[in-house]
């Protein structure tokens, strides 16, 4: 056992009473079983058999982390390492198969997760969308068709009124943004198409689904709150040249107001309207849409951050006849000196989660809010251990206590900041990357039928939680 300094007096950081600790995770990334007890296909598990040479070392996400078989494993090591709550979500093709009917050992299955969570004093976030699209959905056009916004809403309810007594943090989706980019931009997630007008269409539907669902829970009268998790990445320019100025504003638009603006407000930002409607890619609405999206704003929010986004202005024009792209309006900027984790390809810049926690205080009504995600991917971990079997991750703990001290700076100057989640709990499954990049306070070890062992950070974040900062 590793042991810190718990001497209250010892404590530099020390964070609100009842300040949420924990960790986060998805359902294809952790819970295996992708084809047990009724689930039915998603669009990882149906990529995955279409192109395995797509993702890293040739393993998909049928086994992953096996946490539906081990949970109750798992959450007693989640309860040792000091968590008062955790998110998940929910896997949609887990509940319904075919995208419509229940699976009732699919309730079952998160009827008992959530009970467990509960009996250890761990309180349940739950997620409804986290990138899994039901297969069967996606044969209908997944997001860009509008009958998949209605299929949604009951999966939702149902959730509501399946777990609602004993849930009281919902949210309706994690990072929509990216099945946004990775679909139907960029080419890094199912269904891999480039279609700028398509990617719109799949932008506003989920935004009106998360709107309906907020609307349908608020219905019921539950006693919880409903919110939505976004990666906010600030936008900073390469210089304060009007021209670089604008190319990170509307790269702002973009990828963080596109859906912070409408979830917190109500309204899309002007700014975004008017570039669709210039170019010829405003959205299919029906009537009374906008509305919705307006009565049904989120009551909390929760902030994934990783790395920034640096830009500046274009430094040639588009090529006319190339597919329309958010890159027309700016170029992406390598500030000289920046701080890199070299395993994943990102910059560290912690400042960054200060300056998101500012602007939600000056410009969003300083609406209630947490860190969602926040972590350090790091390859060949292994060769970290020590010879009691301790995997010495002092960069994640440095990783986290500087992003912390940017996050407690925050509160002392009023921002509404609830509290910190890590990604992840344990080493998990992460889409194209499989295993390559290791995140989890504890270690899955894939060799030895992925045994479970806590990491240095695994007993630091436990002092951390105990101490209330550190």
């Amino acid at each position: 056992m590793i042991a810190f300094n718990n001497r209250k007096e010892s404590i530099q950081f020390r964070f609100p009473k009842g300040f949420w600790w924990g960790s986060a995770v998805s359902a294809t990334q952790i819970e295996g079983a992708a084809d047990k007890d009724g689930k039915g296909k998603n669009i990882w598990d149906y990529w995955y058999e279409q192109e395995p040479n797509r993702f890293f070392n040739g393993v998909g996400p049928e086994k992953t982390s096996q946490f539906y078989d081990r949970f109750r494993e798992d959450i007693q090591l989640m309860k040792e390492i000091g968590h008062n709550s955790f998110r998940f979500s929910i896997s949609w093709s887990r509940m319904f198969p075919d995208g419509k009917s229940i699976n009732r050992k699919g309730i079952d299955f998160y009827n008992q997760v959530i009970d467990e969570l509960i009996l250890h004093g761990i309180e349940p976030f739950v997620n409804l969308y986290h990138f899994d699209m039901p297969l069967e959905l996606q044969k209908m056009g997944g997001w860009a068709n509008r009958e998949v916004v209605n299929a949604y809403v009951q999966y939702a309810k149902t959730c509501f009124a399946q777990f609602g007594d004993r849930v009281k943090k919902w949210f309706t989706h994690n990072e929509p943004i990216v099945p946004v980019e990775g679909g139907y931009l960029y080419d890094f997630h199912y269904p891999n198409e480039v279609d700028f007008g398509k990617a719109v269409q799949v932008a506003y539907h989920m935004m009106l689904s998360s709107a309906s669902a907020i609307k349908e829970y608020k219905e019921l009268g539950q006693d919880g709150k409903i919110g939505i998790i976004l990666n906010l990445t600030p936008s900073y320019p390469r210089s304060h040249h009007p021209a670089d100025l604008q190319a990170s504003k509307i790269a702002d638009a973009f990828f963080n107001r596109s859906f912070l603006d409408p979830s917190i407000t109500g309204e899309f930002p002007q700014e975004l309207v008017q570039i669709l409607d210039e170019e010829g890619y405003r959205p299919e609405m029906e009537d009374g849409d906008l509305d919705r999206i307006e009565q049904n704003t989120v009551d909390f929010l929760g902030i994934n951050y990783y790395q920034p986004r640096r830009v500046k202005a274009k430094e040639y024009m588009p090529n006319p006849d190339a597919p329309f792209m958010p890159e027309c309006f700016f170029d992406h900027y390598v500030m000289p000196g920046r701080k890199m984790n070299p395993y994943r390809g990102w910059e560290i810049y912690e400042k960054g989660i200060y300056d998101i926690l500012i602007n939600l205080k000056e410009n969003y009504g300083n609406i209630e809010c947490f860190i969602s995600e926040n972590g350090m991917g790091v390859e060949g971990e292994e060769r970290f251990r020590d010879k009691n079997g301790t995997i010495q991750d002092d960069y994640r703990i440095e990783f986290i206590q500087e992003h912390l001290k940017w996050v407690h700076k925050a509160i002392q100057e009023g921002c509404n900041v609830k509290g910190y989640h890590l990604w992840t709990f344990m080493d998990n499954w992460s889409w194209t990357n499989a295993y390559k990049n290791r995140y989890g306070l504890v270690s899955v070890n894939l060799d030895k039928d992925s045994e479970r062992s806590i990491k240095k950070s695994g007993y630091w974040f436990k002092s951390l939680s105990e101490n209330n900062g550190f």
